[in-house]
Order: C-alpha cells, then sequence, then structure tokens
C-alpha cells in the first residue's frame, strides 16, 4: 500500500499554512518507509492518491498549495506531463507545484516550463546547494522555474552545519537576484526560526513545525496556525 504523506510549509510572517510538500510512502511489515524508488508507483497511481489527498485537505477551498517531488527518471517518463496537468485541472483552483530532485537539462527545463506554465502549475528546485544541485549546475534553470528550496538537514547530515548561515545567505540571495520564491527546509527548533527570520527568510518547512503524516481529518490540518 502507498499512501502520500503531508508536511506543511509555513509563511513565519503571516502565522499560516499555505502549502503541503507530499512525501510517498510505501507501508512494508506494518511500517511506513520511503519506497526504494519513487518510480515503482506509476505517475497515473500517484495522481490519484493526490486527487483524494486535496480532497482530504480541502485545497479547492482553501487554494493552498501542494508540492510534488518529481526525480528524474519520473520527469522524463513520456507520459508525466499529460497525467499532472490532467492532475492539475481535477484539482482547479487548488494550487500545484512540481518540486524537481535532480536538475534538468536546459531542453528539458525549458520544456517543463513551457508546459506546466502554461497550465498555472510552478516549478521548483529542490536541495539547492547539495549533492548535484550547485549554483554551477543549475543556474541555465533559474530563469525557467519559480520557487528554489534549501535543505538545511542535508548539510547536517555532512557534517557542515557551520556553514548554514553563509550558503542560507548565499541562496537567500539568488532568490531575490532571480525573483524566485525560496522556502528554507529543516527548521527544527526556534533557534532555525530566528536565524530564518534575521535572514530576511519568511517561508519555512521542518519538523519544528510538524513532522511528515497520513492525513485522517483534513480540516485539522488545513486551520492549523503556527
Amino acid at each position: 500500500m502507498y499512501r502520500f504523506f503531508v508536511q506543511p510549509q509555513v509563511d513565519h510572517s503571516q502565522k499560516a499554512v499555505f502549502g503541503y510538500e507530499l512525501l510517498l510512502r510505501k507501508e512494508m511489515n506494518g511500517r511506513w518507509a520511503v519506497p526504494q524508488s519513487f518510480t515503482e508507483l506509476s505517475l497515473d497511481k500517484q495522481a490519484e492518491l493526490l486527487e483524494q489527498l486535496a480532497s482530504q485537505l480541502q485545497t479547492k477551498a482553501t487554494n493552498q498549495v501542494l508540492a510534488l517531488n518529481l526525480n528524474r527518471q519520473q520527469a522524463e517518463d513520456d507520459f508525466m506531463l499529460g497525467t499532472i496537468i490532467y492532475l492539475k485541472k481535477r484539482l482547479n483552483p487548488a494550487a500545484l507545484t512540481i518540486e524537481l530532485t535532480e536538475s534538468p537539462s536546459l531542453a528539458e527545463i525549458q520544456k517543463y516550463s513551457l508546459f506546466f506554465h502554461q497550465h498555472d502549475i510552478k516549478l521548483s528546485i529542490d536541495d539547492v546547494g547539495t549533492g548535484s544541485n550547485t549554483f554551477q549546475n543549475i543556474q541555465h534553470a533559474l530563469p525557467f522555474v519559480d520557487q528554489i528550496k534549501f535543505a538545511m538537514q542535508n548539510l547536517r547530515m555532512s557534517g557542515q552545519a557551520d556553514c548554514i548561515p553563509r550558503e542560507l545567505a548565499f541562496w537567500r540571495d539568488v532568490a531575490r537576484a532571480y525573483h524566485l520564491e525560496f522556502i528554507l527546509e529543516g527548521v527544527e527548533d526556534q533557534g532555525d526560526q530566528k536565524m530564518a527570520e534575521k535572514q530576511g527568510v519568511e517561508w519555512h518547512q521542518g519538523y519544528y513545525y510538524g513532522k511528515p503524516r497520513l492525513v485522517d481529518d483534513g480540516r485539522q490540518l488545513v486551520n492549523g496556525g503556527c
């Protein structure tokens, strides 16, 4: 069995949840775990799950954003574009953002930008500044996307926590230079919240606001403040 877990995305300045990142999980031996491959569940099946979740969260009424991750293999699926556009039509007027977990080529990002933006679907690059998503590798894509996300937890896991303030300031400035939305991930405590506030970063995501969870009562999440 597969389900989407949700983690809230928070506008700290408004003290409100503006959206949810959707994280695919698989039930194995009575426990929920990250699938070995996100392509093991087809995009059309993921679309069915997402539509059910949107109904639970009442996103049509709240206009909150649903953010769906796509890796390189999924993004190259011949049926991907049509499936997501079909899904967006079913979710209207709720907002949908596609988070690209790996930097695409220039030709790919131009294609995604053309198709998705025609249907009011936003594009985001996840985990900037870590792994292969260095500035040099994603700079060509920045004019074609709407958002970047910086994950503090990736630097913590690699023993580079001391670099977080400097890297955060760099990517904040990149977002401003390219007129992009900017989400700070890995906000785990009030100290992280204060650091983000000091650097002028208002959109947050992390355990401080809520761990990924199943949605049993959508209204409880939709109306939650921060």
